[in-house]
């Protein structure tokens, strides 16, 4: 028997410690390695070409899917004309904040004929994110979808549909889109709006030259397909809808939500949304379609509509369909805000979910427009903004500026003084009635690089309050590094006596990008476990252009999983 034991015990440890192994190589997910190639390519839109950024060639880029769990590796190779960098919306990037993406906050630009390998993991979470480029305006047209499955072997929250498709609503100018914003820069002007909305690249059957190139979506009667819709505009929040169809929510931003029903989505620059639908309608063919939700009194926007096309697939319908025109849906008008506020309050956690209750970070943060006095000696041609003024937008009265030299990250991790500072201000220097009428004193910012330090596990809360500057709109405002819970929002000033009743504490909905309501307020919450410098901005490119952001400077905590990992050894250098 001792002699059994002898030979019996290493057998039974080689199996354990090969079972071991197979659990530890099904936790830990699979690699996915892809090759981004940032080049021009000849793209036509509204009958004429240009020589669009892309990746790989294609508009919009390649679509990217993993399981929860799984660490993807991505080579950036620019051989574009332009510095580029690739944000990975939404990912957590826990302890990877190098690769994070966008430019001068975690790295240096991507040079012309350089390369850089993004690495990092998808940890917890599952549904729709994107990518897109956050280098100046190339995300106009570099951008695609990000879509995290369950891991293998677990299912969604809901019946598995038949077919999944990505919708990625986006804006087209016929310009290239770094002539516009740079002109926009040198003249101190609002730049010029986009001239089409997108689905899937594709403007849709209401622009010329256009209708040969429409998106079509098929489905079969009675099935039940997930839409997994993108906002990649860059300026514009949108209303989409579906002719005759309901759409049922099921996720946003890569978390699940209490499934409701709707006619309408809302979705801001940067969210992203899952839907249901059912193919309970005639067979026939039914236009998706989306346009503007436009916020400001007064400024100008893209008033087109773009379309796409349900097409059901069944028999009774394949000759005669194609024939017909589309059903046409009915969209909320323009300045509709509260079919807006009447969708995103809707919004909530399949269950009571943690959020922190105890606050150690009560942060009150102004949000909006501003106007920069023309500089002295400079020209009027610089400064033809709002009577000879330059445009400008801020938080806390502080518009954002990059630096150039090194990125925030860098500069933090290897200690070199005179980046920046950490003074950002926790509330308003001035309190002002906020929503209402702004004395013009209080429109021009101060310009500045300052951040707001965090200690590992400090519980944040974030009032983020709109103003009236100029003018009031909604703004898309984004975390990067974090999801928040978004446990209030509301109109006119914000009044901590009152409006804290109004705190969903017990299934609020986790996000990465909030809107905030045109002359109103909302209110996140966060645990801030994630070491590492991270943006919080506007989404419309236009005015995190003018300056409205900051930064996080989040530090480490005590062992080595609360800390930053070090740089990989390809990072860009400035």
């Amino acid at each position: 028997m001792e002699a059994f034991k002898t030979i019996a015990n290493p057998l039974s440890s080689f199996f354990v410690i090969y079972i071991l192994l197979l659990l530890a190589n099904a936790a830990s997910g699979k690699t996915h390695y892809h090759d981004f190639v940032i080049q021009a390519t000849p793209v036509k839109r509204l009958c004429k070409f240009h020589n669009a950024i892309t990746v790989n060639g294609q508009f919009p880029g390649p679509t990217l899917e993993v399981n929860n769990g799984d660490t993807l590796v991505i080579k950036v190779v620019n051989r574009a004309q332009y510095n580029v960098t690739i944000h990975w919306h939404g990912v957590r990037q826990i302890r990877t904040g190098w690769a994070d993406g966008p430019e001068f906050i975690t790295q240096c630009p991507i040079r012309p004929g350089k390369s850089y390998t993004y690495r990092f993991t998808i940890q917890g979470q599952e549904g729709t994110l994107w990518w897109h480029a956050h280098s100046s305006w190339l995300r106009a047209t570099v951008y695609g979808a990000l879509i995290i499955h369950p891991k293998e072997g677990e299912n969604y929250p809901f019946p598995k549909p038949r077919r999944e498709t990505p919708i990625l609503l986006g804006e087209w100018w016929n310009a290239n889109p770094i002539d516009v914003v740079r002109q926009a820069t040198r003249t101190g002007a609002a730049p010029n709006v986009s001239d089409a909305y997108t689905i899937n690249g594709q403007p849709g059957d209401l622009y010329k030259c256009s209708k040969q190139d429409t998106t079509i979506v098929h489905v079969d009667s009675g099935e039940t397909n997930l839409l997994r819709v993108i906002n990649a505009g860059l300026n514009q929040q949108l209303f989409f809808t579906v002719a005759n169809h309901n759409l049922n929510v099921v996720g946003a931003d890569a978390s699940y939500v209490k499934p409701f029903t709707t006619s309408v989505l809302m979705l801001g620059p940067g969210q992203t949304t899952d839907v249901l639908i059912k193919a309970n309608q005639p067979p026939a063919r039914y236009y998706m379609a989306a346009h503007a939700y436009a916020s400001a009194q007064g400024a100008p926007f893209d008033n087109t509509t773009t379309t796409a096309i349900l097409e059901y697939k069944s028999a009774s319908c394949s000759s005669n369909c194609v024939k017909t025109s589309p059903v046409f849906p009915s969209l909320p008008a323009y300045n509709d805000t509260a079919t807006a506020t009447a969708f995103t309050t809707k919004f909530r956690s399949p269950r009571k979910v943690k959020v922190p209750t105890e606050i150690d970070e009560n942060l009150f943060f102004t949000v909006g427009l501003g106007l920069q006095n023309c500089p002295r000696g400079a020209s009027s041609s610089n400064c033809q903004g709002p009577n000879g003024t330059r445009f400008a937008a801020s938080m806390n009265n502080v518009s954002f500026v990059l630096p150039s030299n090194y990125s925030l990250l860098q500069a933090h991790h290897q200690g070199i003084p005179g980046v920046f500072s950490t003074d950002f201000p926790a509330n308003p220097a001035v309190k002002f009635d906020y929503s209402g009428n702004v004395s013009q004193s209080l429109w021009q910012p101060i310009r500045g690089t300052k951040l707001y330090k965090l200690k590992y596990g400090a519980r944040v809360q974030v009032v983020l309050q709109g103003t009236s500057i100029f003018t009031a709109e909604n703004h898309p405002i984004h975390l990067h590094g974090y999801d928040f819970y978004i446990i209030a929002e509301g109109f006119g000033n914000f009044n901590p006596k009152t409006d804290t009743a109004k705190f969903n504490l017990v299934d609020p909905p986790l996000r990465n990008t909030a809107s905030v309501p045109v002359k109103g307020w909302t209110v996140i919450r966060f645990v801030a476990d994630n070491p590492g410098v991270w943006l919080m901005h506007c989404h419309l490119d236009v005015h995190i252009t003018w300056g409205l952001g900051m930064a996080f400077l989040v530090e480490d905590g005590v062992s080595e999983l609360e800390s930053l990992e070090a740089p990989p050894l390809d990072f860009p250098v400035c």
